[in-house]
C-alpha cells in the first residue's frame, strides 16, 4: 500500500521545500482535539486548551472535523489554485488571502472530502452544490459523525460565501489567542530545515533529500515515481498542465507521527512531513494480553481498519463503505480487536461510533502506531 506521485520529467527547481503557517495552525489544532495522537505535546496542548476562550473553543468545535480525523486539503490552498506559485505564503493571512481565491467548488469540496471518499478512491464525483443526490450522500455521511458536523455541512452548502467568511474570522481568532506566538517559535527552525533540504537536494539530489525527509519516502532508478509508504491506496502527478506542475515538501513540529501526502484530483501534490524525534517507547503490558493483541492484528482488514479508528469513530457500515466489505464482516473484526481491548464503542444518536484505543495500541509499539498513524 502506498501512495505514488508521478515527477517524470519534472525539473528539480520545481521541487520545493517551505513552511506553511496555515499547514501547520492545522496541525496544532489537530493535536489541541487529538491530544491522544500527541503525548509529546501534552504541555503545549494542555495550556492552549485551559488558556482558550471558551466561546472560541465552542466555536472550534463546528468545524473540527476539517482537522480532527483528516486534514482537509483547504489548509493548504496554493496546492488548489490553477496557474498559482504552488507554494505557500509566509504569513498565515498571505495564506488565508490564497484561501479566499479557491472557487466554491474547490472549497466545498475540500471541506468535506470526508463525506466524499470519491474525491480521493475514484478520481472525483458530483458536486454536492450542484447535484442533489452527491448533496444527500455528503449530509447522510455528516449525519453519521454527529449533530456538529451535520449543521456545519448544511450551512456549507446552503451558504458556501458566509461559511468561508466565518471560517477565515475563527482561523485568524485562533492566531491572535495561540498561534501567532507559537508560529513565532517554530517558523525559523522550520525555514532552516527546508533551506537543509533544499541544499540536499541541489548537491546530492532527490534520492538523498527524500531519505532525509522521512523513511517512508523513496524514488525509482529513474526518478520518475516517488513513493509514500502509507496504509492507502494512491497516485497523483506532479506534472499535471491543468493545475500547474511542481511538487512541496512542508515541514511540520505538531505533525508527528503523521506523514501526509495531498493527491486529491487537480491540486498539486504536497507531502507534509514531520521534524523531530519519536516518542520513546511505552512499557509492555501483559504476555496474554500481548499474546490475544498481536494476533487480532495479524489479519490485514484488522489493520486496515485500526487505521481508520485510529483517525475518527466511524459507524459499521461507514467502515464497509470504505473497506469494500460487508457489514457483517466488519461487525466480526471489530469483535476481535474488541476482546483484544484494542477499541471501543459508544452511541451518538442513533448511530454506534467505533473508535481505537490509542493509549492501549500505543503500548504494542511506537512503530505500530506510527505506522497507522502515517
Amino acid at each position: 500500500m502506498s501512495v505514488t506521485i508521478d515527477i517524470a520529467g519534472l525539473p528539480s527547481e520545481r521541487i520545493t521545500f517551505a513552511p506553511s503557517p496555515l499547514a501547520e495552525l492545522c496541525m496544532a489544532l489537530h493535536a489541541l482535539s487529538q491530544p491522544g495522537h500527541h503525548p509529546r505535546l501534552a504541555s503545549w496542548t494542555t495550556a492552549t486548551s485551559a488558556s482558550l476562550d471558551p466561546c472560541l473553543a465552542d466555536r472550534l468545535l463546528e468545524a473540527e472535523f476539517l482537522w480532527r480525523s483528516s486534514f482537509s486539503d483547504i489548509f493548504m490552498p496554493f496546492a488548489g489554485i490553477p496557474g498559482g506559485s504552488g507554494r505557500p505564503a509566509p504569513t498565515l493571512a498571505g495564506e488565508l488571502d490564497v484561501l479566499d481565491r479557491l472557487d466554491d467548488e474547490r472549497f466545498v469540496g475540500a471541506a468535506l472530502e470526508h463525506c466524499r471518499p470519491a474525491l480521493y478512491n475514484e478520481g472525483g464525483g458530483a458536486s454536492p452544490l450542484k447535484d442533489p443526490a452527491a448533496r444527500a450522500r455528503a449530509l447522510e455521511a455528516a449525519a453519521a459523525r454527529g449533530p456538529r458536523r451535520l449543521d456545519f455541512s448544511v450551512r456549507l452548502l446552503d451558504e458556501p460565501a458566509a461559511v468561508r467568511v466565518w471560517l477565515r474570522r475563527l482561523l485568524e481568532d485562533c492566531d491572535e489567542a495561540f498561534f501567532a506566538e507559537t508560529w513565532k517559535r517554530l517558523e525559523p527552525g522550520q525555514s532552516a530545515d527546508a533551506r537543509h533540504k533544499s541544499e540536499l537536494l541541489r548537491r546530492k539530489g532527490l534520492p538523498a533529500a527524500l531519505k532525509d525527509v522521512s523513511a517512508a519516502l523513496s524514488v525509482d532508478e529513474g526518478l520518475t515515481t516517488v513513493t509514500a509508504d502509507k496504509m492507502v491506496h494512491g497516485a497523483t502527478t506532479a506534472t499535471d498542465p491543468r493545475i500547474g506542475s511542481g511538487l512541496v515538501f512542508v515541514p511540520t513540529d505538531f505533525g508527528r507521527p503523521h506523514l501526509m501526502v495531498l493527491h486529491a484530483p487537480d491540486w498539486r501534490p504536497v507531502v507534509h512531513y514531520p521534524l523531530g524525534t519519536p516518542a520513546p517507547a511505552p512499557g509492555p503490558g501483559s504476555v496474554e494480553l500481548l499474546q490475544r493483541r498481536m494476533e487480532a492484528l495479524a489479519h490485514p482488514m484488522r489493520m486496515m481498519l485500526c487505521r481508520s479508528l485510529a483517525r475518527a469513530p466511524y459507524t459499521t457500515s461507514e467502515l464497509a463503505n470504505v473497506h469494500g466489505i460487508t457489514a457483517p464482516e466488519v461487525s466480526r473484526h471489530l469483535a476481535v480487536l474488541k476482546r483484544a481491548g484494542l477499541m471501543h464503542t459508544r452511541r451518538q444518536g442513533r448511530y454506534a461510533q467505533h473508535e481505537l484505543d490509542l493509549a492501549a495500541v500505543a503500548r504494542i509499539g511506537t512503530d505500530f502506531i506510527e505506522g497507522i498513524l502515517r
